[in-house]
């Protein structure tokens, strides 16, 4: 008796540790004969692990003095409810996430549910899609970007003509960082870049480099972190920039001030 063909319902299944047990086997010869696919599903695996690292950390939060008065009980169900929503959501959309969390910030959506007013301002928004992209993307052992550094001059055209402004990759050698490539992402309204690098440790660090502002104000260094990712963000006229890794928060502040120093210079 021939096996039922895998679906793409099977592969999620799989890839979520949900699948049936009587399929596992049928599923595992599919991935064999399919490395493509077994690659996507890695990929899969590492968004969810990414994810869940970004947004566990609510189920811990405090409950609010304001909210003291009412059943801890509610707060509590609401608040698993929320963390559950956000990574199931995101989890299985993927990078879509990206999009998404633009048009229904889900950091807003807490604090509505929590009974706040507070809404969380743009730019701060825009480093939460950058850790986000971040964590996303760079546990991807074989295709973190999709131009890589080889092709540096067709990658910053490329991506520049996609965001409508002139762009390019730092250098950051001399602080023992390598450009690996970048690729292009949603934003809020308009796509943004983003370049990738890391060091002989294999270390990673992210530019988040965005056009989609709601205020041109410029800003100084501002600091982010959600879950291990820290965050460097920053406005300069039309352009908004957020540095993104898993190292020193000292470590992250050295590579901003060089990035912001060859950034504000003309490009050659």
């Amino acid at each position: 008796m021939n096996p039922l063909p895998v679906t793409e319902a099977d592969l999620q299944g799989y890839v979520d540790g949900l699948l049936p047990q009587e399929r596992l086997a049928d599923v595992a010869a599919y991935l064999e004969r399919n490395p493509e696919e077994a690659e996507r599903l890695r990929t899969y695996r590492h968004q969810n692990q990414a994810l869940h690292l970004l947004f566990d950390p609510v189920l811990d939060e405090p409950l609010p003095a304001r909210l003291s008065a009412r059943p801890s009980s509610n707060w509590e169900l609401l608040r698993r409810y929320a963390a559950v929503f956000i990574v199931a959501i995101f989890a299985g959309a993927g990078g879509w996430y990206l999009h998404g969390a633009a048009q229904s910030s889900p950091v807003g959506w807490i604090a509505a549910a929590a009974g706040s007013a507070t809404r969380v301002d743009a730019p701060l928004m825009m480093a939460r899609r950058a850790a986000v992209a971040h964590a996303v993307y760079t546990p991807d052992a074989r295709r973190p970007v999709e131009v890589g550094a080889d092709q540096e001059e067709a990658l910053v055209r490329w991506l520049s003509k996609r965001i409508g402004a002139d762009v390019h990759a730092p250098k950051l050698a001399p602080l023992g960082y390598e450009l690996i490539g970048g690729r292009l992402l949603p934003g809020q309204s308009a796509p943004v870049a983003q370049f990738m690098y890391h060091d002989g440790a294999g270390r990673r660090l992210t530019l988040y480099v965005s056009t989609d502002q709601v205020q041109n104000k410029d800003t100084g260094f501002r600091f982010a972190q959600e879950g291990t990712v820290n965050v460097f963000y920053w406005i300069d006229g039309k352009f908004g920039y957020a540095l993104s890794g898993s190292i020193d928060r000292t470590e992250l502040a050295r590579i901003a001030n060089s990035v912001y120093e060859q950034l504000d210079k003309p490009v050659r």
